[in-house]
């Protein structure tokens, strides 16, 4: 059943739902608390393409629901916390969050959701719940903003209209183990819908990422398409920021040949380049890049200026941990409410990468301040100021990238570290702002393009997407003519 036909049954169907939910499944019904909720949604232009959307169409929610003792494990006589099953309003993206950024979560924890579509639930899905290493660097302003909490990885599970979650100390803990952080309560994200969006399966993940299909990814359309509809001052800046790349309101900046991006690197850096810099450029064909007017950012989340940092002389990768069963038309979906995940609920001033890749290549906007320009991400804890981050959508640690993503990634480094001078094969020093792996101000040599576990102990970005860096930076200074 296609996504807007559920929607017009909704409202034939809303009567009855508690009726049915409460005898088949015996689930409360009480509405849940809403930490943000939705704006009436003005009129706007049709869409013009199938993935891409207009913010004002799509606010979305967050409902906030504290987590509860329940029960004790059998085995190790420790509380188990979470939520009984239950009905709640439609979500489509999940994580935990907690009061401390400092404190960490010493529990697994496990979800099932029930589908909105089919009323069926799912099997037990466990959440990332190491992400802290994805965040602002202490003692910035955005980490010492006072709204920063701690928080799993966002998952994300489809249309749903009901949950469980499970909460348990991590196994080995003596006794009862840590207790668990204060404020703990689970997240349910509405990314927010528009005719445009699907939930077609053509390239649901099916055991392997390793050749996705892109026929339901958007098609092309008219790369500097710009809406004609008003834009909010905040949409404006964002848009504006992208100034000299493609024209105001555009929801894709167009790809360009290597003359045509050599041309504009010299435009954008006018003043900064020697004769010799401008008789060779090392730069890689600017790849297509999905604006976040394109994918539906909702500008009011965010904080309204946009952070800078000296220059990029790095690029880390990432994942996102959220897992592969999505398709890549829902690709602008998952990026909503990856944001709305960052901002209200994880408090960071806005979406922490810089970029976002799916599994059929796509590239997207994330941070706001401009797609050429040195924006500081809250992307690698340590090692945000002088470089970008780039999160490839899904989990790789047991399944492989695409080869599309895996491309993708390659040329927009190549684009990227090119505006900079830098090399994709090289390394270069970057001073720590402190984390696990490296004491503050201590300079550390790094490959020019780093996984984020070269920069903080963790898993990211996952052992199968790690292994294909080498193959990136080869791939991007070869398009850079190197």
């Amino acid at each position: 059943m296609t996504m807007s036909k559920i929607r017009g049954m909704r409202g034939i169907l809303a009567s009855s739902i508690g009726v049915t939910c409460a005898a088949a499944l015996a689930l409360p019904l009480a509405p849940p608390a809403v930490a943000g909720s939705a704006r009436p949604a003005p009129t706007a232009e049709a869409a013009t393409r199938a993935a891409v959307t207009n913010p004002s169409d799509v606010p979305g929610s967050t409902q906030s629901l504290p987590l509860r003792p329940l029960t004790h494990d059998r085995a190790s006589g420790a509380a188990v916390l979470g939520l009984a099953p239950r009905a709640v309003r439609h979500f489509s993206l999940l994580g935990v969050v907690w009061d401390d950024p400092a404190a960490r979560l010493h529990h697994s924890v496990q979800v099932r959701t029930r589908a909105a579509a089919t009323g069926g639930w799912s099997a037990w899905q466990d959440v990332e719940t190491h992400y802290s290493d994805h965040a602002a660097d202490p003692g910035s302003a955005e980490a010492d903003s006072g709204r920063v909490r701690g928080a799993t990885a966002p998952l994300w599970v489809g249309e749903s209209d009901g949950v469980e979650v499970r909460v348990r100390p991590e196994p080995g803990e003596p006794g009862d183990g840590p207790a668990a952080p204060s404020g703990l309560r689970l997240e349910l994200v509405d990314p927010g819908e528009a005719d445009t969006d699907t939930d077609t399966e053509t390239d649901a993940d099916t055991g392997s990422d390793e050749e996705a299909d892109d026929s339901a990814a958007a098609p092309p359309g008219d790369a500097v398409e710009g809406r004609t509809g008003p834009m909010t001052a905040e949409a404006t800046a964002a848009s504006a920021a992208n100034a000299g790349l493609v024209r105001l309101g555009a929801t894709e900046i167009p790809e360009l040949d290597g003359e045509r991006t050599r041309q504009e690197l010299l435009t954008l850096r006018k003043g900064e380049l020697t004769g010799e810099q401008q008789a060779k450029q090392y730069i890689g064909p600017r790849p297509a890049i999905v604006t976040r007017r394109g994918w539906g950012a909702d500008e009011s989340l965010r904080d309204k200026s946009f952070p800078y940092t000296g220059k990029v002389k790095a690029a880390f990768v990432h994942h996102t941990a959220s897992g592969n069963n999505y398709t890549c038309a829902q690709a602008p979906s998952l990026i909503r409410g990856f944001y709305r995940y960052h901002v209200k609920s994880l408090g960071w001033r806005d979406i922490g990468y810089n970029f976002l890749v799916d599994k059929c290549g796509r590239i997207y906007e994330g941070r706001a301040g401009g797609v050429a320009k040195a924006v500081k991400g809250a992307h690698t804890m340590g090692f945000n100021s002088n470089t970008t981050g780039i999160a490839v959508i899904g989990s790789y640690g047991s399944k492989k990238p695409s080869s599309k993503a895996v491309k993708a990634v390659s040329r927009l480094t190549a684009w990227k570290l090119g505006l900079h001078g830098m090399n994709p094969g090289s390394k270069t020093y970057l001073t720590s702002g402190g984390g696990n792996l490296y004491g503050k101000g201590k300079k550390v040599r790094m490959n020019v393009i780093s996984g984020h576990r070269d920069g903080f102990n963790t898993s990211c970005p996952g052992g199968k997407l790690y292994s294909k860096l080498k193959s990136v930076r080869s791939t991007a200074a070869r398009y850079q003519g190197r």
